[in-house]
């Protein structure tokens, strides 16, 4: 019996991140490649990445 890992549904997006962004290409191609791979997930990471930065830039006024 062999040990090797089966990519299930919750797996399957780490998977697909892991072998996008793994070996020695720029990370601008990395990125490329997984945004024509998966357009919904790459906007969904895009939409996080926005309010994070929205949020960080909005600050407390008094």
């Amino acid at each position: 019996m062999t040990d090797t890992p089966v990519s299930n549904s919750k797996t399957a997006l780490t998977d697909a991140i892991r072998e996008h962004f793994s070996g020695d290409a720029p990370l601008t191609d990395k990125v490329k490649g997984f945004a024509k791979a998966r357009p919904w997930t790459s906007a969904a990471f895009l939409g996080v990445a926005a309010v994070a930065v929205l949020n960080s830039l909005r600050g407390t006024r008094q």
